[in-house]
């Protein structure tokens, strides 16, 4: 997954772009990157950031930067933001999205002039790269943006910078946000709504689905209109946006609240403690202990002042030690418990298992597992948050084709397994929560989860959970 930040200010915008940058740090886990236009010049720079802080990172760097207009980004994969100069001038580019038909669109650069890409680790190229060049093929930076947001397979937000302000882009469906703050003498464009709010802006609006908005200091300029249909990713509120952003005027945190009391609702469990797997799960369990009267409690903690961050590295074998080793008991609150826990999801199983082990090890008599979403069905297509290589590293996949004896499953069996009224539902639920060894587990009604959301259902994408698009 990756993050944005960028700032038009009438002063130097270094340690706006600086601060608004570090505040998506649980984006992203692997590159950081920030340019800054002042002087009749850009200055930029990018990080490796597996190992330590953004803020570390770029400490130095902003000693040296100047500017009053600026961009950045924390990535989970390619460096950005990109430099760029072609028929169109000068900018810089940073992106947000997901582009499946990668090869095609590389070919068809090819056909229209572009003589190479610069190859990333693995060998594939820069997706921003990519955009850039296609954008290039078209008469003007608004032109080529719409270009891009029509032939791009996924999803794909941008921010292009010039020496005049910043073009700024949401994806054609809106799948993730792009939001807009003011404060005297500067805007700031974000991923995270929260980014700006210690930085002293306030909120102007929501980009809506494909709206391209040209940002300065003092002006904001609609260059395209939004389109109707929208699209926004609903994993933004169950797991990977931050508790204090808002999307689409609905806070994080208070539907997180709202989710866990929801599923309370509908349970019968009588555990003698709630819990959440920090981070997500937290909120999401003190909406659940709030609606049950159950006390809410802290069995396990994680250890912040190296693992810091929600994402994990790329190494599927890294990120379960790392899950493993992130997460403290407390055995007091554990021996001789009958403890329900509240995950926001359930992707391979692996994390989750271990988690359970550990609380049986430290003296747990029952674990009851409610995720705060349905059971994913179906790998993301459209954005890059899942890093899932196959459909057969989801649980539900491996279960479902365990129980139909073959991986070839067509839709209409999928659609009987995301049913919770279907008994296929329920006998894949009694496999999970045997090959997990959970006492008892309980998913979240996609039907309530869109009600805990609380915007028209339409506009929102639930695709891993039922493959509607």
């Amino acid at each position: 997954m990756s993050g944005f930040f960028g700032v038009a200010s009438q002063n130097d915008c270094v340690m706006d772009l600086f601060f608004g940058v570090d505040y998506h740090s649980h984006l992203g886990t692997r590159r950081g990157g920030m340019a800054v236009y002042g002087k009749n010049s850009f200055n930029r720079s990018i990080h490796n950031i597996e190992n330590s802080p953004f803020r570390t990172k770029f400490e130095k760097d902003i000693d040296e930067f100047e500017g009053n207009i600026g961009i950045g980004c924390i990535s989970d994969s390619e460096a950005q933001p990109l430099l760029v100069n072609s028929h169109l001038g000068s900018f810089a580019i940073t992106t947000v999205g997901r582009v499946n038909n990668l090869d095609e669109l590389k070919n068809n650069c090819f056909e229209h002039g572009t003589s190479h890409f610069l190859e990333m680790s693995g060998g594939v190229i820069n997706p921003t790269e990519l955009v850039a060049a296609l954008i290039n093929q078209k008469d003007s930076i608004v032109e080529g943006i719409r270009y891009v947001q029509d032939i791009v397979k996924g999803s794909m937000s941008i921010l292009i910078m010039t020496g005049e302000g910043i073009y700024c882009a949401r994806d054609k469906y809106g799948r993730t946000p792009v939001i807009i703050g003011e404060k005297e003498g500067a805007h700031c464009v974000t991923f995270e709504s929260s980014a700006f709010l210690n930085l002293g802006y306030h909120h102007v609006k929501d980009l809506g689905p494909g709206e391209i908005i040209f940002m300065t200091a003092e002006n904001l300029k609609q260059e395209q209109k939004p389109f109707e249909k929208m699209k926004i990713c609903s994993f933004l509120w169950v797991y990977y946006g931050y508790p204090t952003s808002t999307y689409e005027g609905v806070n994080v945190e208070a539907m997180r609240y709202r989710c866990g009391d929801m599923l309370a609702n509908r349970d019968d469990v009588a555990p003698d403690s709630v819990a959440g797997v920090p981070d997500s799960g937290i909120a999401h369990a003190v909406g659940y202990a709030n609606r049950s009267g159950y006390p809410f409690a802290r069995p396990f903690i994680k250890y912040t002042p190296t693992w810091p961050r929600s994402f994990m590295p790329q190494s599927q074998g890294q990120r379960n030690l790392i899950a493993k080793m992130k997460l403290i008991p407390v055995q007091e609150l554990i021996k001789d418990k009958s403890l329900l826990l509240i995950d926001d999801s359930i992707v391979r199983g692996t994390q989750l298992r271990e988690t359970t082990e550990f609380l049986y090890q430290s003296g747990a008599k029952e674990v009851h597992v409610r995720p705060a979403c349905p059971p994913l069905l179906y790998g993301c297509k459209y954005l890059n948050f899942s890093r899932s290589n196959s459909e057969m590293d989801l649980i539900t996949r491996r279960v479902i084709r365990d129980l139909e004896g073959t991986e070839d499953i067509s839709d209409e069996v999928l659609q009987d397994y995301a049913n919770p009224d279907h008994p296929k539902y329920q006998q894949m639920l009694d496999e999970i929560c045997k090959r997990l060894k959970f006492t008892s587990l309980r998913y979240h009604r996609l039907d309530d989860m869109i009600e805990s959301i609380g915007i028209n259902p339409c506009h929102l994408c639930t695709y891993c959970w039922n493959g509607k698009e």
